[in-house]
């Protein structure tokens, strides 16, 4: 049997669809390497492998704009509608989170090559954690959006405010440190920046597992988002990473 013109529209919209999915699995592999080499860039005061995920970003921002170019054409040519639809929107959204968590990656290292040639700060407790709690829910709601599981995708989101509370217990413990000692001002407001981009890795994840949210159930997820106390009054930290 001779295969319609229809059949054949389908097979080429599916395959398209597929493609798209897979730029975005692409994009979060990226981001997960270039997060993890950030995160051991910072423990490891590795300022040689911070100026590999510094140059590294640029690959982040070429994949997203193939993603926009691909998601475009494809609501332009085929008009999606319901589930289609949705997945090309949803694409779209963790697209430009993925790479807002690169930035921040990137950012981490830019920090670190700073905070370098300071004298080592006295170990800060909350950090690590802080830092692997943010690559393992990333991990998390890339493999949600993979398998569309929609409860690993709530368990990341509830677990943000695990991210906030850290934060807010390494913001206090720098601040200790500057008070202790002058002399420790610059690095510990450097590593304040650092502590803050993990923070909103910890938010752009979040945002993530609500799309996936949407796109497997059709509907937003309407629960109010868990944070931290401190991170819900909008404490007095810096709310953005201005760059080195």
């Amino acid at each position: 049997m001779v295969a319609s013109s229809g059949d054949h529209t389908v097979r080429a919209f599916d395959a398209e669809l597929q493609r798209l999915a897979d730029l975005v699995v692409r994009t979060g592999g990226l981001v997960e390497s270039q997060l993890a080499a950030a995160m051991q860039a910072l423990s490891r005061r590795d300022s040689a492998l911070a100026a590999t995920v510094i140059a590294g970003d640029a690959k982040v921002d070429a994949l997203e704009q193939d993603i926009q170019e691909l998601a475009v054409r494809l609501l332009a040519l085929r008009q999606p509608v319901a589930e289609d639809l949705r997945h090309i929107v949803a694409a779209l959204k963790i697209a430009g989170d993925l790479e807002r968590i690169g930035d921040y990656g990137a950012n981490v290292a830019k920090r670190t090559m700073v905070v370098n040639q300071a004298p080592p700060v006295r170990t800060v407790a909350a950090m690590p954690r802080m830092a692997g709690l943010a690559q393992e829910i990333v991990k998390d709601v890339l493999d949600a959006y993979v398998e569309r599981d929609v409860e690993r995708a709530i368990a990341v989101w509830r677990r943000d405010e695990e991210i906030d509370e850290l934060h807010t217990s390494l913001f206090r413990e720098l601040v200790t440190y500057m008070m202790e000692d002058p002399r420790n001002i610059t690095a510990c407001t450097h590593l304040m920046f650092i502590a803050k981009n993990i923070e909103r890795i910890g938010d752009h994840a979040t945002n993530i597992a609500e799309i996936v949210y949407y796109l497997v159930q059709g509907r937003p997820l309407k629960d109010a988002r868990p944070k931290g106390a401190v991170a819900a009054a909008g404490a007095a930290e810096p709310s953005q990473d201005v760059g080195v």
